[in-house]
């Protein structure tokens, strides 16, 4: 039986909580059934395993953060369209440490959707941000992942509080973003770089 007042929406929504005051590695069936004061096979009700639960705190999240992103980034083009795509990702990452932990795991090809409005307008801003800059296949996904590693990288080490230097945290961020657009302006075309 369906325990009266937890649905999908609510256990997700639940395990985002759970995920940024504890960490996303403590979200659990277990812990979230003793906050919602219900046993734990009566989640099952809701989500099909920990691994679903946790895919779904994964959409979640990226959806939260591509939205973030989208309305940063609108009516912007070139440098000034990354360095607020790249403050939007920061402060997401900062603010929500466990739901960003969840946008980093690798989802099952077979419990992703294709279809899912989160994930193409994260492929639609991200790639139409890179278009600015005369971006293509297949530079534009390496473009990507450098992005994607530079900021995760950074983040990370932020949060973990990787950075002893005196110099201004923000302040090396600025100029990775100021790098970055130096880096994605004078890109090495693929063409180019073969017959170099």
């Amino acid at each position: 039986m369906v325990r009266a007042g937890i649905t999908v929406d609510r256990l997700v929504a639940a395990a985002a909580e759970l995920a940024d005051e504890a960490g996303f590695e403590q979200v659990t069936l277990s812990a979230l059934a003793r906050g919602f004061g219900v046993k734990d096979a009566s989640l099952y009700a809701h989500v099909k395993s920990l691994q679903d639960l946790r895919h779904r705190v994964a959409r979640l999240a990226g959806g939260e953060m591509i939205d973030l992103i989208g309305a940063a980034v609108a009516g912007r083009s070139g440098k000034d369209a990354l360095a607020a795509y790249a403050g939007a990702y920061r402060a997401y990452a900062l603010a929500h440490p466990g739901r960003y932990a969840a946008t980093q795991i690798r989802i099952d090809p077979a419990l992703a959707d294709p279809a899912d409005p989160a994930m193409r307008r994260t492929v639609e801003i991200t790639y139409g941000m890179l278009r600015g800059y005369g971006l293509v296949e297949p530079d534009a996904t390496d473009a990507v992942r450098l992005l994607r590693a530079t900021f995760h990288g950074y983040c990370a080490l932020e949060a973990g509080g990787g950075f002893n230097a005196p110099r201004d945290v923000r302040a090396s961020w600025d100029r990775a973003i100021d790098a970055l657009h130096v880096a994605l302006e004078h890109w090495p075309h693929e063409e180019t770089a073969r017959h170099a």
